[in-house]
């Protein structure tokens, strides 16, 4: 499963897993599957929403999802967490 290391402007630093419960709730947003969104079509904005939810369900107050939130965002990446054979 992959995860999310999302960097804030204010210095704050965090990983997060793309659990079951995330991929969810981005296929409902969406309209489409996961896995097609990120390796298809990938769209950064679609990152931004998962990392917006990844945050949300952590418990981190922050903006709602759209232009202000993404002002405190200094850059989100794609960690594979996948074990190397």
């Amino acid at each position: 499963m992959a995860s999310l290391k999302i960097k804030l402007v204010n210095g704050d630093e965090s990983v997060h897993k793309i659990t079951p419960a995330i991929e969810y709730a981005f296929e409902q947003h969406a309209g489409k599957g996961f896995y097609k969104a990120v390796t298809e079509d990938q769209k950064q904005s679609d990152i931004y929403w998962i990392a917006w939810k990844c945050l949300l369900t952590a418990g981190t107050e922050i903006k709602p999802f759209g232009e202000k939130f993404l002002e405190t965002l200094d850059s989100v990446d794609v960690v594979d967490d996948s074990p190397k054979e």
